[in-house]
């Protein structure tokens, strides 16, 4: 869910390695001392905010080993993800215009670190849709059906991060990679992008300064591993590098300790079970978005995350609402300061939640545009889910003259900070207006994206 900068029209990249000496010298801890803080080229955590906690404060070598950046023996293999990776076929895309129930995916990923299982959600009806009775709702779910993520597609993203971990280990030991956003969520496509978290301790670092000094030694290490293509160090808010793995074909923003994001996908996984209906239309809303061109951060428009927050907003606010907040309902399970280790185990107790509306998923479409194009008061209101209301806009620096204000559930920052151009906010306002008008009375999808839009599975 992190900003994502197009590849087109950069030249290719020729750097010069850096050697392992350079390496280690960047990585002298010879001054380090626990005081839970990280200088330049130095990074020395409190052993109480160091996850997991069950092992000893993590040390970082003071070299790498001597078979960084050759092949390895067969005799050097001590994990069974050692063997040759193979390439993954999602399996084929179901006709268009197959009129099927919608059953909810209960297949599992291979879970990130300390993640030892995630949970099958409780068998509930509220948790099965069966077959719209109406044009616009069954083009959703046939949407929906065709693009939803594969158990198929989350595997090989996880293979590559566990892949990676272990080389990033050879330099941070016992840090932890986590796989987090669309990808694990529960609002991934078929060939979305996938964000990863590395986590070296559960304090926040500086993203200026700190994350880029690492992700600079991540990038360069990058550059040793074959299976690994293009990695480029992009200097925003939150760092990140960006690489595609060569083998999957996965295009892949790596971080440092922006461990909000693994807060959050585990919030918004929970939402996207919790009832049917959600999954479905937030996909929709994300391929309308992408094609009308309003879904791309780094080009000043909404992020995927701040559109999964406006669908969930709006699904709340209904007279009758479909979701209620999680945070409200249930504050044990999202604390924001829980430890990590425990992020993902607290949602898997929720069960679904019994909503008295309803609205199929057509009409759930037509309302979240109409809210947004003629009902929403931008100028002056918050969305949060948190609050599962709208709440005013106040004088804060994080609000204060912002075209809109997407209130993020955890660090409460505003997530659609990236709209700060006044035609940009005018073009997403259109759109909202424009779509709607389209759809209300004909309630034909292919009046607001094409049916060519719909079998692009891309995307975040």
């Amino acid at each position: 869910m992190f900003p994502n900068s197009p590849n087109v029209g950069r030249p290719p990249f020729s750097p010069a390695l850096i050697s392992q000496q350079q390496i280690i010298n960047a990585l002298n801890f010879r001054n380090a001392s626990l005081s839970g803080t990280i200088l330049t080229g130095v990074i020395t955590p409190r052993p109480s905010a160091v996850w997991p906690l069950n092992s000893a404060c993590p040390t970082f070598s003071p070299g790498l080993p001597n078979n960084v950046g050759r092949k390895r023996r067969s005799d050097e293999r001590t994990s069974p993800y050692d063997v040759k990776r193979q390439r993954f076929q999602s399996p084929p895309s179901r006709p268009s215009g197959s009129s099927v129930p919608f059953v909810v995916d209960r297949r599992y990923s291979v879970p990130s670190p300390g993640i030892s299982s995630l949970l099958p959600l409780t068998d509930h009806p509220q948790n099965t849709l069966q077959v719209a009775r109406d044009k616009l709702s069954q083009q959703v779910l046939d949407l929906f059906c065709n693009c939803q993520q594969q158990s198929i597609d989350l595997e090989k993203k996880d293979l590559c991060r566990t892949q990676i971990q272990r080389e990033l280990q050879r330099i941070f030991p016992q840090t932890k990679l986590y796989l987090v956003g669309s990808s694990l969520n529960g609002f991934g496509t078929r060939y979305s992008d996938a964000d990863l978290c590395l986590v070296l301790k559960e304090e926040p670092i500086n993203q200026r300064n700190e994350a880029c000094h690492i992700l600079s030694l991540v990038q360069q290490l990058f550059y040793r591993l074959s299976y690994i293509d293009r990695p480029q160090l992009i200097r925003a808010k939150v760092p990140i590098v960006k690489f595609r793995d060569k083998v999957s074909g996965v295009e892949f923003d790596l971080n440092v300790n922006n461990v909000v994001g693994i807060r959050n996908t585990f919030l918004l996984r929970s939402y996207a079970y919790i009832e049917s209906r959600v999954r479905p239309l937030v996909l929709v809303v994300k391929k309308w978005a992408r094609y009308h061109g309003i879904n791309d951060a780094s080009r000043g428009t909404l992020s995927s995350y701040s559109l999964v927050l406006m669908v969930l907003h709006y699904l709340q606010i209904l007279p009758e609402p479909v979701i209620p907040s999680l945070q409200k309902e249930h504050p044990e399970c999202f604390e924001p300061t829980m430890q990590l280790q425990f992020v993902h185990r607290r949602g898997s107790n929720i069960t679904p939640y019994l909503s008295l509306n309803s609205s199929n998923l057509g009409d759930l479409l037509v309302g979240f545009l109409r809210y947004y194009a003629t009902e929403f008061d931008w100028n002056n209101s918050i969305i949060s889910i948190r609050e599962a209301k709208v709440i005013p806009k106040t004088n804060d620096v994080e609000w204060k003259n912002k075209y809109i204000c997407v209130e993020e559930p955890f660090d409460r920052t505003n997530t659609a900070r990236a709209v700060h151009e006044k035609c940009k906010f005018d073009m997403i306002k259109k759109e909202f207006l424009q779509s709607w008008h389209k759809l209300k009375d004909k309630r034909d999808l292919f009046n607001i994206l094409p049916a060519a839009a719909t079998t692009e599975c891309g995307g975040r």
